[in-house]
């Protein structure tokens, strides 16, 4: 379910992270499995984009390296917190930012696109804020994705589409590029510190396999519409678990 939910909307960290604080995984622990199988999750939605030709890769290439240096500050700034305050920031913040994501989606998604979405759509207006925009956007949402992570792909989708004027379908493809980029920079700092658990992890990761697949095939058949009803969907799962785990 998350699989399909992220590779669609973003957000698929939304249900995976409280999952596994729910069954007790500790915080550094539940940070570094749940990036193992988004990481592996995200590469298998982006590959399928990409065969379709939906990524805009100019406005991708310019991105990609602070999305991922800015992941590993934060994952690394994540792990000088300790972990019974670290614990409490997830179960904290997970609510207002889905709230927040609901009605940014909603502004979002009310947006027309104004670049045409061909090889040299993001760079034909305006060159210098387009660049400068895009390094922002991935450095910002970079360092958070490295620190925390849910809601990451939906947080980048909507800066595409509000910042960058793309079409929905090719801003969903679009933010895929950023979001692994700053999967594998926290992937490799939660490895190397040892805050993955392969059990876990590896069951995860081919289940958000399937998920990511069978959503981003979705996506595209269905579009704009079929998207916003699986944001929807996920922030409707995310409250109710929310209001069962902890009220």
């Amino acid at each position: 379910m998350a699989g399909f939910i992220d590779s669609v909307a973003g957000g698929g960290g939304l249900i995976t992270l409280p999952a596994l604080i729910a069954v007790n995984v500790p915080p550094y622990i539940a940070l570094g499995t749940n990036k193992f199988q988004s990481t592996i999750g995200t590469s298998f939605a982006l590959m399928n984009f990409h065969r379709k030709a939906k990524v805009v890769w100019k406005l991708a290439t310019i991105g990609i390296p602070f999305a991922l240096i800015a992941s590993v500050v934060g994952a690394r700034l994540a792990l000088v917190i300790p972990a019974s305050i670290l614990a409490k920031v997830i179960v904290v913040l997970i609510p207002p930012l889905a709230i927040f994501i609901f009605f940014s989606w909603q502004t979002a998604g009310g947006r027309r696109p104004t670049l045409d979405v061909g090889h040299s759509a993001p760079m034909a207006n305006n060159k210098l804020k387009s660049w400068l925009t895009t390094i922002a956007v991935c450095s910002f949402i970079g360092l958070y994705d490295g620190f925390l992570g849910p809601g990451t792909g939906t947080f980048l989708i909507i800066a595409l589409v509000i910042f960058s004027r793309i079409p929905l379908l090719n801003a969903s493809a679009t933010a895929k590029t950023f979001n692994l980029a700053s999967n594998i920079g926290a992937l490799a700092t939660f490895l190397i510190s040892g805050y993955v658990y392969f059990p876990y992890a590896l069951a995860m990761a081919g289940a958000n396999i399937a998920g990511n697949i069978t959503g981003s095939h979705y996506a595209m058949k269905h579009g704009h519409g079929f998207i916003q009803k699986v944001l929807l969907v996920s922030l409707t799962l995310l409250f109710g678990y929310l209001i069962w785990k902890y009220f």
